[in-house]
């Protein structure tokens, strides 16, 4: 721990920005940005490699530091302490203990995925912005999913609003991404059955449909919904029924509905006084 960084126009410190700014660079190197204690710590679970870490002494707590070494003690990565002002000319929020680490990105591609016997996957189709797509990794580390699959994505899995607003779940979950061609196959050559959210004609009410069988929950856009490639492929259409003046909710509140309703019909039926 002998490097030090108190320059904001260090070549480090403006690839770091670069990393966390821009997915082409991010794709170029190969390498991402992780901020705050709880992220690294959740990376470190999930086996990630890191190329480096960088720390404020000023901000960051001894305890945490150490926590982070121990979790990733195996892989020797360097550390390199930076001033107070150099942290916060990286860092997106103030309050994130002072550490950031720069990681090596996966390729993670659908034949990858190791599911259950009965999965339970959501996938979430042109997701754009950051911030659902976080929500839906919170909602699905909560259920403890099979899988998060990402069609036709328009951003990055390593973009830093995702890892911030999923709070690391981004880690935690089996997230992959690939074209609605390859999922709809992947699911297809599975038998696993496609139940999209959408309000078309033959839609049901969600809680009418079986999510006790092999199921992948379809989740479109809050602007366009599914696209009609989904819906021809679709096993069943189905609708959360809406009471007040509005006729739409959130992508994540409307995939956290479906979700937990096909956990409270599994855990019914897994139990044995039913």
């Amino acid at each position: 721990m002998n490097k030090y960084i108190s320059s904001t126009s260090n070549e480090l410190v403006k690839t770091v920005l670069q990393l966390q700014n821009k997915s082409r660079v991010r794709k170029k190197e190969g390498l991402f940005v992780i901020e705050g204690i709880r992220e690294i710590s959740l990376a470190c679970q999930a086996s990630l490699l890191f190329k480096f870490f960088l720390y404020c002494e000023e901000i960051s707590s001894e305890d945490e530091i150490g926590r982070i070494e121990k979790l990733s003690v195996e892989q020797n990565t360097e550390w390199i302490k930076i001033s107070k002002g150099v942290y916060e000319h990286l860092a997106h929020r103030k309050t994130t203990e002072g550490l950031l680490a720069v990681a090596y990105t996966e390729n993670r591609e659908l034949k990858d995925l190791r599911l259950r016997k009965n999965p339970l996957i959501l996938v979430a189709e042109a997701s754009e912005k950051p911030g659902n797509i976080g929500a839906l990794l919170r909602t699905s580390d909560a259920a403890n999913l099979d899988a998060v699959i990402i069609a036709n994505p328009l951003t990055d899995l390593y973009n830093p609003n995702i890892i911030r607003s999923s709070l690391g779940c981004v880690f935690t979950n089996q997230v992959v991404m690939a074209s609605s061609d390859e999922i709809i196959s992947y699911l297809r050559d599975r038998q696993i059955s496609i139940v999209s959210a959408a309000l078309v004609e033959d839609s049901v009410t969600y809680h009418k449909t079986d999510f006790n069988i092999p199921t992948a929950i379809i989740v479109g856009t809050e602007s366009t919904g599914l696209s009609q490639q989904w819906l021809d492929n679709s096993d069943q259409n189905v609708i959360i029924p809406m009471e007040g003046k509005i006729d739409s909710l959130n992508v994540s509140v409307s995939a956290a509905i479906l979700i937990f309703e096909a956990k409270r019909q599994r855990s019914i039926a897994a139990s044995p006084l039913k």
